[in-house]
C-alpha cells in the first residue's frame, strides 16, 4: 500500500489535502443539517398549527421566524433573508465540486509524469525496456489516478447528497414561510 502513495510523488501532497478538505466538509455539512439544527420538529409544529412558536431557538426556522417578528410588514427582506440561511446552508458544498473535479485530473498528471519517466529509461541501443521495471513503473504511475478517483468518488456522492438535502429543506422552509407570512401572527 505504501507502494501506492510513493507512486504518485510529489503529487500526493495536494491529493492528500483533496482528501483532507472533503473529508472535512462532508462531515462539518452532514452535522450542521441535521433535522434539530435546520427545522426541529417541535418548531415546524408550531408553524404549521398556527400555535405559539416554541423549540429550536438556534435553528435556520428560528432564525427566519425572529427576522420575520422584527420585519412584520416586510415579505420581500424575510424571503431575501431566508434565501440567505439557505446560502448559508451550502457552505462548502462548492468546494466538493472542485474536488471530484480537480482530484482525477491531478492524478492523471501523476500517471502521465510517471509513464514519461518510465518511457524516458528505454535502451537507446535495443529501443527496448527493461521488463521488470518497466511494469512496475507502470504501475506505480497508474497508481496516482486511483487515489484520485477514490478521493473523487466519494466527494461527488457526498456532495449530491448534501445538495439533495439542501433542497429538501429549502422547499420545506418556503411552505413554512409562506405559512408564516399569511396567517399574520408574526
Amino acid at each position: 500500500m505504501i507502494e501506492v502513495f510513493k507512486g504518485a510523488g510529489i503529487l500526493i501532497y495536494p491529493l492528500g489535502l483533496c482528501s483532507a478538505v472533503a473529508v472535512f466538509i462532508i462531515f462539518e455539512r452532514a452535522f450542521a443539517l441535521r433535522q434539530t439544527a435546520v427545522m426541529p420538529h417541535d418548531l415546524v409544529d408550531s408553524v404549521v398549527a398556527g400555535k405559539p412558536l416554541v423549540g429550536g431557538k438556534h435553528s435556520v426556522l428560528a432564525r427566519i421566524v425572529d427576522f420575520a417578528q422584527e420585519h412584520k410588514n416586510d415579505d420581500d427582506a424575510v424571503k431575501a433573508f431566508a434565501r440567505l440561511e439557505i446560502n448559508r446552508m451550502e457552505r462548502g458544498i462548492p468546494y466538493l465540486d472542485i474536488i471530484y473535479a480537480a482530484a482525477p485530473l491531478i492524478g492523471l498528471t501523476g500517471t502521465v509524469t510517471g509513464l514519461l519517466q518510465v518511457f524516458s529509461q528505454i535502451a537507446p541501443e535495443t529501443g527496448l525496456p527493461d521488463p521488470a521495471s518497466f511494469t512496475k513503473g507502470v504501475a506505480l504511475a497508474l497508481s496516482a489516478t486511483v487515489i484520485g478517483l477514490t478521493i473523487a468518488i466519494p466527494s461527488l456522492v457526498g456532495s449530491g447528497y448534501l445538495q439533495r438535502k439542501i433542497e429538501n429543506y429549502a422547499a420545506q422552509l418556503d411552505v413554512l414561510l409562506e405559512r408564516i407570512l399569511k396567517s399574520g401572527r408574526i
